[in-house]
């Protein structure tokens, strides 16, 4: 199948709550396999459809977000529920560079300012060569500016206070979807979009 449209498709549990998102082609896999149906909404309600139901709504479909085979023309749907997995999946929240700024919410722990990332770096609140460990607990998301202000000092010695006490973030159902994402208009209603940009919390 050729992908004519780059999308992603968000995925829910049986119980209607998102829990992910896949690509089209892992979709229609799902659909095909009968382990999920597509969602159409229509005025407000939300009808499910099989594969082949899906695959006859795609027919007149005129629309680029489409996969295409020589013969048959099958319409990406942009929400897909799972018939059978009803549980919200436990995992750890990976500490990495990006985990760090989402936590923060790309807002310098030290003068609460927000950056783009490119302005941004992790300080070791106590610094490496005074024991401090590369953990959750001990970086935070500092500007340039205050970074090379706070340099190998504890807050204290160099006069600076940190805004909240970095803690290890719970982990939320939607983390690893890309934060600066606009979501498809069909995801409203499945999605805080309050919260969309902070994906992972204390």
């Amino acid at each position: 199948m050729e992908t004519l449209f780059p999308q992603q498709v968000l995925v829910l549990n049986r119980l209607w709550q998102a829990v992910n998102i896949c690509t089209p082609e892992r979709a229609v896999s799902l659909l095909y396999q009968g382990h999920a149906a597509a969602i159409d909404n229509n005025d407000g309600a939300f009808n499910t459809l099989n594969f082949n139901q899906w695959l006859n709504f795609s027919q007149d479909y005129e629309g680029k977000d489409c996969l295409k085979t020589v013969s048959l023309k099958f319409r990406v749907p942009k929400v897909i529920l799972l018939l059978m997995f009803d549980r919200l999946p436990r995992k750890e929240v990976k500490l990495s560079r990006q985990s760090i700024f989402e936590r923060d919410n790309l807002t310098c722990q030290y003068c609460n300012k927000k950056f783009d990332r490119k302005d941004l770096n992790l300080d070791h609140v106590l610094p490496r060569d005074k024991g401090g460990l590369t953990t959750w607990e001990n970086i935070v998301c500092s500007c340039i500016t205050c970074n090379s202000k706070k340099g190998n000092k504890t807050p204290i010695q160099a006069g600076m206070r940190l805004l909240k006490k970095p803690t290890k973030p719970k982990w939320k159902p939607l983390l690893h979807i890309y934060h600066q994402r606009i979501p498809e208009e069909s995801w409203r209603h499945f999605l805080d979009l309050d919260s969309w940009k902070v994906e992972v919390s204390d």
